[in-house]
């Protein structure tokens, strides 16, 4: 087993483990919050019966029982209201200075809301009370013990993927420098065997062309050794970017395939790496002739509005259900017979992490094409 599916089945596990425990903790705190509940009401049934008994027999009650029963209740806050007079007495409640008695009105009508009050019979009087502060303490404990385990799971699942992402990194970073180290042998000998044509009188048309291809092959090498590092960006014209990738690709695609170019006419400066970008728009661009099966029209634009600037690439191709716009920027996912899956993965890479700016797919119509775009930053 991997240690992604070892990994993903502990989560799961961790996940399970979680909601079982808080499922639990509710229904034992609520539980527990009933019982207290109940017991405290028959304790101020004791309560009412005892000051009942102490008013009516007066000198013939066991002063001493209803006494302690009385002094007993040190928790439970209560309102005695006498229906006759109007009279209010309270007992475990905090009084303000001024206004005592439409404060307890108050009071009266906020515990009856919570708990039916308690009528004494013979003495036309009612006993209302509120939970205690014990029993208000156990109705929140199991909310706060959720929110404690909650953010231990969003803690666990943010380590998680700070932990996924880092492996991610070094991943790419691995495989970056170790295909530029790679590359570095055979384009050095390369090199060399040009040095060597050149003094046997070659045809220069041949030579300059393989030129081409080795100078291809170190920007190759060169965009591979800096996504494995901080990569050096300058302020830059995007046109001048655009339209050195177009001009390379027109040479190797189909000639049933057009670019289309809408740029401004003036200079659109942004901060990035050459090397880095212009392997994006050649990423997105193949993508899009592929996409129309080497045949239609890939249109780039750099659209301004107001502070913002985007890059659009659009292709006339297949189009992609909006089900996998997301999808499609996941490593190893692609629709080809052949291929890693790594190209739209690596471009969301470059723009993202790189650059610190945004890529999305902006719409997508199947039959009819797909537009990506670029949310860059104008420098300036």
């Amino acid at each position: 087993m991997s240690t992604g599916s070892t990994r993903q089945i502990l989560t799961y596990l961790f996940v399970i483990i979680s909601i079982a425990a808080a499922i639990v903790s509710l229904v034992l705190s609520n539980r527990l919050a009933k019982e207290l509940s109940d017991d405290e009401q028959k304790r101020l049934e004791i309560w009412a019966m005892a000051t009942e008994n102490l008013v009516v027999k007066g000198e013939q009650a066991d002063l001493d029982l209803i006494l302690k029963i009385l002094q007993s209740n040190s928790t439970i806050p209560v309102i005695l209201f006498d229906e006759n007079s109007g009279e209010v007495q309270s007992h475990n409640i905090a009084l303000p200075k001024e206004n005592e008695h439409n404060f307890l009105l108050k009071k009266m009508r906020e515990f009856r809301e919570r708990h039916e009050p308690i009528r004494l019979g013979e003495l036309n009087q009612l006993l209302y009370y509120d939970d205690s502060y014990r029993l208000k303490q156990l109705r929140i404990y199991p909310f706060i013990q959720l929110f404690v385990i909650f953010l231990f799971m969003g803690l666990a699942f943010f380590a998680l993927n700070r932990s996924r992402r880092a492996e991610q990194n070094q991943l790419w970073v691995g495989l970056s420098k170790e295909t530029a180290h790679q590359l570095g042998t055979p384009i050095s000998s390369l090199a060399a065997w040009i040095a060597y044509l050149k003094l046997k009188e070659v045809d220069p048309l041949l030579l300059t062309e393989i030129e081409k291809d080795i100078s291809r092959l170190e920007m190759i090498a060169e965009r591979f050794s800096k996504i494995g590092s901080v990569p050096d960006r300058q302020a830059t014209d995007l046109r001048d970017v655009i339209n050195k990738t177009v001009k390379y690709l027109e040479k190797r695609v189909s000639t049933k395939v057009t670019f289309s170019l809408q740029l401004p006419d003036h200079r659109v400066i942004v901060l990035l790496n050459k090397p880095l970008f212009g392997w994006v728009i050649e990423n997105l661009a193949k993508n899009a002739v592929d996409a129309m099966n080497g045949e239609g029209v890939v249109t780039i634009a750099v659209v301004e509005k107001s502070k913002r600037l985007w890059l659009d690439i659009s292709d006339t191709g297949k189009g992609i259900p909006k089900s996998k716009w997301k999808k499609i920027f996941s490593p190893g996912y692609t629709t080809k017979e052949r291929g890693w899956g790594l190209g739209l993965s690596l471009v969301k890479r470059i723009v993202e992490i790189h650059h610190g700016w945004k890529i999305g797919v902006l719409n997508s119509e199947l039959g009819k094409g797909t537009t990506f775009r670029i949310d860059l930053k104008r420098q300036g």
